[in-house]
């Protein structure tokens, strides 16, 4: 799956580590399509996830509307060509710059050495209208919902989506209860 299809030249975007609004849809395509769910091909995509630690936007805005507002402030300071904003941005592997959108979030903006997606972005650690997850954790909790779903969680369950993705048994009951609490947030 690409999950750059729908966002604007010059983003780059992975809207399934990113955006709530996102991974909720994705989840109910999924389990719409119900018994025909190849498993393989649902690990694979979300293994795009990656393990890192990462922020998620909560807020009400679509990708298309984030997108328009960070491109407008772009536009609107010069920003918008590579040179500019690799010159703005810088293009060490620290540096990055912040904007704020019009519903108080943060949005890190990072150069990407590419021609046309250009400006990486995602939400702003700590930012208003995010919080922060485990990738290993969010895609434990995205297998499990779609795959299993039932109420009651447990460890046998939760270490068989795992698996699909090559993750490791769950450690420890700390480590299952931040599945099960992302879990439940998926499920709002």
């Amino acid at each position: 799956m690409d999950f750059s299809s729908g966002i604007p030249i010059p983003f780059r975007l992975n809207p399934l580590k990113h955006h709530m609004g996102y991974i909720r849809n994705y989840i109910s395509d999924k389990i719409a399509d119900g018994t025909n769910i190849d498993e393989k091909l649902l690990a694979k995509e979300v293994k795009h996830i990656g393990s890192s630690v990462m922020d998620v936007y909560t807020g009400d805005l679509e990708i298309a509307e984030i997108c328009r507002q960070i491109k407008a402030y772009l536009e609107s300071n010069g920003l918008n060509s590579l040179k500019s904003f690799s010159d703005w941005a810088g293009t060490g592997y620290n540096d990055y710059r912040v904007v704020g959108i019009s519903d108080t979030s943060g949005w890190t903006l990072k150069f990407k050495d590419e021609k046309l997606r250009f400006v990486h972005i995602f939400p702003a650690r700590m930012s208003p209208l995010s919080f922060r997850v485990k990738g290993n954790t969010l895609k434990s909790a995205l297998l499990y919902y779609i795959l299993v779903g039932r109420d009651y969680i447990t460890g046998s369950d939760l270490n068989k989506v795992r698996s699909l993705i090559g993750l490791p048994p769950v450690k420890n009951a700390l480590e299952a209860e931040a599945i099960t609490k992302m879990i439940e947030v998926l499920r709002v």
